[in-house]
């Protein structure tokens, strides 16, 4: 069993991600600013900010990163996320980062989403501020660092129509998966399945991932 830290564990990606790897028997630490509403058993939950992510990452085998670059975390990724790089490295732990899907291209070679001017005014900012940190990881991750950057379908989060578990995902790369009626959609359990799937058995290494129904 891997001892997986997830910074930003009580929001709606960390949330699912923690309950999925605790039924799992992986050993949960989650780091977040506030107390979850529903405790997962199996789930150390610490109190602190991202900012000061030691305590919570001490000894893992796997960092995973889920803040959202949204009210006061807006802006702060960039110092955070290469901070968690650093420390992973020097540990040698693996650096999952849960990015957004506006960092998936329409097409091979073409320009990500978030490179583009069509993203909806108020995902603009949260989508590039998450782009900036994939392109970071490309261009300046530490060496030997194990990372991958994970894409969500567009229709995802907390503010989407919730999905019931399906127990199956398709899985991409950097280009943007559609079904056959032209929607990308997946749940907050299926995703989770995926992540915790892709730690479990490691496909890809420094490179970015799409999970998708």
């Amino acid at each position: 069993m891997a001892n997986i830290s997830i910074i930003g564990g009580t929001g709606f990606t960390g949330s699912h991600i923690a309950a999925e790897a605790a039924s799992r028997g992986h050993h949960v630490t989650s780091l977040s600013r506030s107390e979850p509403s529903e405790p997962v058993d199996g789930v150390t939950y610490l109190t602190g900010s991202a900012d000061e992510p030691e305590q919570a990452i001490d000894g893992a085998d796997v960092i995973v990163a889920t803040v959202s670059p949204r009210g006061d975390s807006a802006g702060t990724l960039g110092r955070r996320y290469g901070r968690l790089a650093e420390l992973a490295a020097a540990s040698g732990a693996r650096l999952v980062v849960i990015g957004g899907f506006s960092s998936l291209r329409p097409a091979p070679d073409a320009p990500r989403f978030a490179e583009g001017d069509d993203i909806p005014p108020q995902f603009a900012d949260e989508a590039r501020e998450l782009n900036a940190v994939l392109g970071d990881l490309i261009d300046n991750a530490p060496e030997g660092l194990d990372w991958l950057f994970v894409s969500p379908a567009g229709t995802y989060g907390a503010y989407a129509p919730q999905q019931d578990r399906r127990g199956t995902y398709r899985v991409g790369e950097d280009v943007a998966l559609f079904d056959d009626e032209g929607v990308s959609i997946i749940g907050g359990e299926d995703f989770a399945q995926a992540v915790i799937d892709e730690i479990e058995t490691p496909t890809r290494s420094r490179s970015q991932i799409h999970f998708v129904y």
